[in-house]
């Protein structure tokens, strides 16, 4: 039995993916206990596995509250370095009570996500062993390879290679409140706090299929693509209500995750689009809706707050995302073709990939006006090439392994 510690930003899109591996763990008599401030709690309560809480002098609670408002409402550079900071300030505190509190719970390995760096770095600060888990696009620099935040496509010439060079630079300037961070603590700790480009040299396992990546040349041998990780401990309700009635025209399911729920504008342009098309449309906001914005959709699709989205996208066509890895993958995994959507953060990166991969049209969404989602999402649905990418990647997905195949890999990684 191993106690492990979890790191990772206290998000649904990384605690999620996170839950079903601490859950696969624990099944194999193992103690999985996340930390971060005490409101990230009831990410965990009930869900399999235990909660440290660190960080209560300078994230109270109503802390997690403002900084999610934060990444939910893009404003613009000024809005992007005020977000960067507020993720430094928990970088910072992370690696200032992570030591205590890892030795206090008697902490044996750490499962550190690529995305929060504190995890990897007090980990090698205390001797312990720990993996890094991508659960979002990879994080591994390469300069044949755009950065893991940009709308780039792949380019294999010197060009590209430029380009590429550029934005890293680009991102190491912006991410410079982190950098700091680290730098201090890492001079705290007597440590390189960007070894190994800040992560595990044991092991990188990724939620992510290789096929949906850009070809990559200087991968560790320690990282290992792999495919979903999903369970059926945690069921989501239907609002009451059935499945949508199947009336013989396609259904389209369209979802903008955890943080962009509350778009009415982007759910409006995607139902019009779809009204055009003559196909049905689902669409799932998260809870994050007005009900004026759900009475003002109500005419032009289904419009639910949660729906069981794997059972959903088992009967869709096609489907609208902001391009977040969980609902991609879901969507992926039932050989669903998409129209890609970015709005922030990672996404426009990933929408790069799946329009790489043939999976996708991409449309982002500071231009996804009806016209330009109608011919989007009408060549999705008329082209075979996209059901049969996508059908492709499925494949290799179902023979991925999924968190079972990850679970195999920490337990090699920390024996």
């Amino acid at each position: 039995m191993t106690r492990f510690a979890v790191v990772a930003p206290p998000l649904p899109g990384h605690y999620n993916p996170l839950l079903v591996l601490a859950r696969t763990l624990a099944a194999r008599g193992h103690c999985v206990t996340f930390l971060h401030m005490a409101d990230a709690a009831r990410l965990v309560a009930g869900r399999g596995a235990d909660f440290h809480p660190v960080g209560q002098a300078d994230h109270p609670p109503g802390a997690l509250d403002a900084y999610v408002k934060r990444l939910s409402a893009p404003t613009g550079l000024l809005g992007l370095m005020g977000t960067l900071k507020a993720t430094a300030a928990q970088t910072h505190m992370l690696c200032r009570d992570l030591p205590a509190a890892l030795r206090a719970m008697g902490a044996e390995a750490v499962i550190a996500d690529q995305t929060e760096p504190a995890g990897t770095l007090v980990a090698r600060h205390l001797g312990l062993p720990v993996v890094s888990t991508a659960t979002a696009l990879p994080l591994n620099r390469e300069l044949s390879v755009p950065p893991p935040f940009v709308p780039w496509p792949y380019d294999a010439s010197e060009k590209g290679a430029f380009w590429n060079k550029g934005g890293y630079q680009i991102t190491d300037l912006l991410m410079t409140p982190v950098r700091r961070v680290l730098a201090a603590h890492g001079a705290a700790f007597g440590l390189d706090p960007f070894a190994d480009g800040g992560f595990s040299d044991r092991l990188t396992v990724a939620q992510m299929p290789g096929g949906m990546d850009f070809p990559r040349r200087e991968l560790p041998a320690s990282f290992h693509y792999g495919s979903p990780w999903r369970d059926r401990a945690s069921p989501v309700p239907l609002d009451g209500a059935g499945l949508p009635a199947d009336d013989g025209r396609p259904l389209v399911f369209c979802s903008l995750g955890t943080l962009q729920g509350a778009r009415a504008d982007l759910f409006v342009a995607v139902a019009q689009a779809a009204r055009d098309l003559g196909v049905r449309l689902l669409i799932a906001h998260g809870g994050l809706l007005p009900p004026r914005e759900v009475a003002r959709l109500a005419g032009l699709a289904e419009v639910r707050a949660f729906v069981p989205q794997g059972e959903v996208l088992q009967r869709c066509a096609a489907a609208v995302l902001h391009c977040g890895m969980n609902t991609v993958l879901d969507a992926l995994a039932e050989g669903v073709p998409l129209v890609a959507m970015p709005i922030a953060f990672e996404q426009p990166a990933t929408a790069a990939r799946l329009a790489y991969a043939g999976v996708a049209q991409v449309v982002p969404a500071g231009k996804a006006g009806r016209r330009r989602l109608k011919a989007a999402l009408g060549a999705v649905l008329s082209q075979p090439a996209y059901r049969q990418a996508a059908g492709r990647l499925a494949q290799e997905m179902a023979a991925g392994g999924g968190v079972a195949r990850a679970a195999d890999l920490i337990e090699q990684a920390v024996a």
